[in-house]
């Protein structure tokens, strides 16, 4: 039987923000069985605990945001995609500010935080949404399909008209591909779109510490790319933070051309506005995942925060 997880001890990891730039902190905590994944603002009095669910989504504007009546949390989907990663179902996540901070602009520093808080088993079994049938959605040129598979699979592709992305795929199935193959994949953006953002009041915090940058031709960060393909890979990234919005493990194979955080979120209400498209299902084995535990995660030193 496979058994729920949650984090061993409380971590905290602080930054900024990447679109309000302001300062920002975040504290995991373990959760009990069933708990899920939930935020809280504890910088606001009063302030209820958010769950990490597809339908307390209330923007999709360059980053994914819960809220709840007044009180939301926004750039969710790195820290999501780590926790699916690790496969922690139940955790605490305390939200000092109205973004978790955006780091490195990857999951590295999430995934660091999450094998320095360890992670163990609970004693409820888990669960997971097995896909039936073929669902999609498609928004003007984006498009998303998922299909029934044994295990999650993600083949993410996109198509830019620049010299250094053009088309590019990548296929994240669990099982075969190691985590550590998307977890370094960081958030980029165009030069030529800075100062139209920034007046908007987004990436305000938006540096090359943090992500991408390029110009009409050119990566501007001195470093380069962490991986060839570094640009689809963070969208792989982005949908399994996003797809963890589900609230449950899913076994279903997506296909997602050029999607982001409003297609993921679309693909995630269609599956689910008709149970006839999924049954629940006990897992007996991590639905097909490379064993998750803290244990089996590599994070490449090179990244480390």
């Amino acid at each position: 039987m496979n058994f729920q997880r949650t984090i061993k001890k409380p971590v905290t990891l602080k930054g900024i923000g990447l679109h309000l730039g302001k300062e920002a902190a975040i504290t995991l905590k373990p959760a009990g069985v069933n708990q899920g994944i939930l935020f809280q603002r504890v910088d606001l009095a009063d302030s209820l605990p958010i769950e990490a669910n597809f339908r307390n989504v209330v923007n999709t504007q360059m980053a994914t945001t819960l809220g709840k009546g007044n009180v939301t949390v926004s750039t969710i989907e790195h820290l999501m995609a780590a926790l699916h990663g690790f496969g922690i179902d139940n955790v605490l996540v305390e939200v000092v500010g109205p973004e978790v901070p955006i780091l490195d602009g990857s999951s590295v520093p999430f995934c660091t935080a999450l094998k320095t808080a360890g992670v163990q088993n609970q004693s409820a079994p888990r669960t997971a949404l097995a896909i039936k049938r073929r669902v999609e959605v498609k928004l003007a040129e984006k498009w998303a399909v998922v299909e029934p598979s044994s295990r999650l699979e993600v083949h993410a592709s996109i198509d830019w008209d620049h010299p250094s992305i053009g088309f590019q795929e990548f296929h994240y199935v669990e099982g075969k591909t190691s985590f550590e193959e998307i977890s370094a994949a960081r958030t980029f953006g165009f030069l030529r779109d800075v100062e139209a953002l920034k007046k908007m009041g987004l990436i305000l915090g938006g540096s090359l510490e943090n992500a991408v940058v390029l110009d009409s031709a050119l990566v501007l960060n001195p470093e380069g790319l962490r991986y060839p393909d570094e640009f689809v890979r963070h969208k792989a990234l982005d949908a399994l933070g996003d797809f963890k919005l589900a609230g449950i493990q899913i076994v279903g194979s997506f296909k997602l051309h050029r999607a982001g955080h409003d297609l993921h979120r679309s693909i995630l209400a269609e599956v689910f506005k008709d149970p006839a498209n999924y049954e629940i299902i006990e897992t007996a084995t991590d639905a097909g995942a490379e064993a998750p535990a803290a244990s089996k995660i590599a994070v490449a030193a090179r990244f480390a925060v």
